[in-house]
């Protein structure tokens, strides 16, 4: 008889990607099933840099430097 195991989850939260548009990158395109994610445009809106990326959201980093959606 065979034994059916579970493999831990290495999913990761927006919150815990390191705060480099690299990371973003790779985090977001892992979440997109592989399909690369891209981005398009940065803005600068009061000091706070903004990504915005080929998926159809914007990201920017909060004031300690994670990751979060731009609202």
């Amino acid at each position: 008889m065979s034994r059916a195991f579970v493999k831990e989850e290495d999913d990761q939260w927006l919150h815990e990607i390191p705060g480099t548009l690299p990371a973003l990158i790779n985090y977001l395109t892992k979440e997109n099933n592989g399909i690369r994610v891209y981005e398009k445009r940065m803005t600068i809106k009061n000091g706070v840099e903004i990504y915005e990326m080929s998926n159809g959201l914007s990201y920017s980093k909060d004031i300690n430097g994670k990751w979060q959606i731009a609202g």
